[in-house]
């Protein structure tokens, strides 16, 4: 079994897929909180592990950045690997000062002006939804673990330099909250495939303040977005 972009064995992918951006965290992940893994995926260098966390079976596996790479990996593996549910976790830019650098954020609508959605099926909705029972499952486990999120709305964004930046318009017109590249893409694939997804995302900078956090920060300090992803995954 492979895809033009997918070199796995069916049986080399999990049902719950965790989906970074960055192929180095997925390698992250896969080294410090999975036992017993594999790389299942190397083509395009776009990584891919399935191990055991808990004793449960998880694949970590990257998305690239923007909507065009996360639809191509989310819907294969969805598609053609039967992948029941793909958690995203990434990183956002936050639109408010209510928004502070690692703060856990659980995305409860995606708003975007890509034509991705249309182009895909002709849908012409700007705001798409993830699963509720994910969601729901991610909030229980955050209590569990005392891991405090803050949920809202997401602007997902095909363009990351901007000549005028309209972020204060997105916040105060749509509510959007943070900003990243690659969920409503993600969102809509499910919707169409009858999936489930959801997103987590850790604010890595502000708008707002312009703080900052640098690439090797992001790779290596989401550890919080992602036990609460892990625990959530083995419990889908």
């Amino acid at each position: 079994m492979s895809t033009p972009h997918i070199e796995s064995k069916k049986d080399d992918i999990a049902k719950v897929v965790l989906m970074p951006g960055d192929p180095l965290r997925a390698k992250f992940i896969a080294e410090h909180f999975l036992d017993n893994y594999k790389l299942v995926n190397s083509v395009r260098n776009m990584y891919g592990y399935t191990g055991y966390y808990k004793d449960h079976k998880v694949t970590v596996f990257a998305s690239g950045m923007g909507m065009p790479s996360v639809g191509i990996y989310s819907y294969e593996l969805f598609k053609f690997y039967d992948v029941d549910t793909i958690i995203r976790i990434g990183s956002a830019g936050a639109y408010t000062d209510k928004l502070n650098l690692y703060d856990v954020f659980l995305v409860e609508e995606s708003y975007s002006e890509s034509s991705y959605a249309k182009t895909q099926n002709g849908e012409n909705s700007n705001i798409l939804f993830p699963s509720k029972k994910v969601n729901d499952k991610i909030e229980t486990i955050a209590n569990e673990l005392s891991i405090p999120i803050k949920k809202g709305i997401v602007h997902s964004s095909d363009v990351f330099y901007k000549e005028n930046d309209n972020f204060k318009e997105l916040y105060e017109k749509h509510n959007c909250q943070a900003v990243e590249m690659e969920t409503f893409a993600l969102f809509h694939n499910a919707k169409v495939l009858n999936k489930n997804a959801s997103a987590l995302v850790t604010i890595s900078d502000s708008l707002v303040t312009n703080e900052k956090t640098t690439s090797e920060e992001r790779e290596k300090n989401f550890t919080e977005m992602v036990k609460l992803a892990l625990d959530t995954a083995i419990q889908l």
